[in-house]
């Protein structure tokens, strides 16, 4: 049966901190030199040329309307860099350093509408501070970003982290570059990006390439204040959150068995007759995750209208496991249903307090195949296929230290296997 539906605050940051002078102005302190002109009376000396690096600080001191996609870049000729700070009521400025220290890029976009003053310092012969105040503008469109992770909520080993903009992404690839992900654990995973989706003009989705760890910590940063998304539109947020995978809760379900089997930290903890979609309701075949769960769910359809207790949701389109008190004799003979998967009373109560978004459900026997998009489907594609969804095709590396893009080709094969460690192949495919 079914159902149809469904931050920045003041920060001032530096690789090393100087003392900051004049907008735009430029001082400059001579080495000290101990050489003394022949014939020169006692205690007198000549002092260098007041001479030295030259710095570049872009944007320019002065600059009114600075791009904030292309954030900050200090270079310095004749010296090397000895510091740069950036001081801002907005978001933290980090950078790097290039190579030998003569060149220092700031590592995400700027906030918009945000005044900045940087200050680098650099030695070479002389020791060159300069300075430069400026702000960036203040855009005509922006986009927003939504995810769908909740606040150190809990979720299943197959959960990815969704994310809907409200506009469409054109550069892909920037607003992927600006995203990082912390784990508890090492994880290996890709993002892929999907449009249209469901529910934005654009969505993007970091998936593992295998099942999460259980008990792995996650933390998201998107840096999209002041990415360009499109032209002419920008984010003007900083997004983040934190949440956490819990057990590993796993559903297996033969439509031709009428069994399903739950796996829960990697053991078979339950075995059970069901019954599935009977022929031209059939259950489609795939590897889903639980959407949603409530208890009692109303169904209505041809003919019915039913309260239905302890329903968990794995598509869109309204197919739940769920109590079927009405089913309890078909059930592990015979599919009747209209698309979900009957349970016993006590076995849907069961699973029902199991159950967290996130948590793998393969179907498979079926005639019919799966739809990608109704429900959370990314486990229907194999890593190679999601690998071809990201922007910058590039896997995502990801730890306690943060997240960094990796060639696929120099990661280590998966030990993972199907249904436990990873989703079957081709499982969305009818038999």
């Amino acid at each position: 049966m079914k159902r149809i539906g469904l931050i920045a605050g003041a920060a001032v940051t530096a690789l090393t901190l100087a003392a900051c002078t004049a907008t735009g102005t430029v001082s400059v302190t001579p080495a000290a030199d101990a050489s003394h002109s022949a014939g020169a009376s006692a205690g007198a000396s000549t002092s260098p040329s007041p001479t030295g690096p030259v710095v570049t600080i872009t944007p320019a001191a002065g600059t009114a309307k600075a791009d904030p996609s292309k954030g900050i870049t200090v270079t310095v000729s004749g010296g090397t860099l000895k510091n740069v700070s950036v001081r801002t009521s907005g978001d933290p400025v980090p950078g790097t350093y290039s190579a030998g220290n003569t060149a220092w890029h700031s590592t995400w976009a700027l906030n918009v509408a945000q005044s900045y003053t940087v200050t680098a310092t650099a030695a070479g012969g002389a020791t060159v501070t300069k300075t430069s105040t400026f702000s960036t503008l203040t855009p005509s469109s922006t986009f927003s970003t939504h995810i769908i992770e909740g606040y150190q909520a809990t979720y299943g080993v197959g959960m990815p982290i969704i994310l809907y903009f409200s506009q469409q992404i054109t550069d892909k690839a920037a607003v992927e570059r600006a995203l990082q992900i912390k784990t508890s654990k090492p994880v290996i995973g890709s993002w892929y990006w999907d449009e249209p989706c469901n529910m934005a003009p654009s969505c993007a989705y970091f998936r593992p390439r295998d099942y999460w760890p259980s008990g792995t910590t996650v933390s998201f940063t998107g840096h999209l204040d002041g990415v360009q998304g499109a032209p002419g539109v920008y984010g003007y947020h900083t997004l983040t959150q934190q949440f956490s995978i819990g057990d590993s809760v796993i559903a297996v379900a033969s439509t031709r068995a009428h069994k399903t089997q739950i796996y829960v930290n990697g053991r078979l903890r339950y075995d059970w007759p069901i019954s599935s979609g009977r022929p031209g309701d059939d259950t489609p075949n795939g590897s889903y995750l639980t959407i949603e769960k409530a208890n009692p769910v109303e169904m209505k359809g041809p003919g019915y209208d039913l309260m239905v207790p302890f329903s968990v949701r794995f598509t869109w389109s309204g197919d739940y496991y769920h109590d079927a008190y009405w089913s309890t004799g078909e059930q592990g003979f015979a599919n009747v249903s209209h698309g979900c998967v009957n349970l016993s009373p006590a076995d849907a109560e069961t699973y029902y307090n199991l159950a967290v978004p996130g948590d793998p459900i393969t179907i498979k026997g079926s005639p019919r195949s799966g739809t990608w998009g109704n429900g959370w489907t990314m486990w229907f594609l194999t890593w190679q296929q999601y690998l071809k969804g990201s922007a910058l095709h590039q896997a995502v590396t990801a730890g306690p230290g943060g997240s960094t893009f990796v060639d696929p080709a120099t990661l280590p094969a998966s030990t993972a296997k199907a249904p436990l460690g990873t989703a079957p192949t081709g499982n969305a495919n009818s038999y």
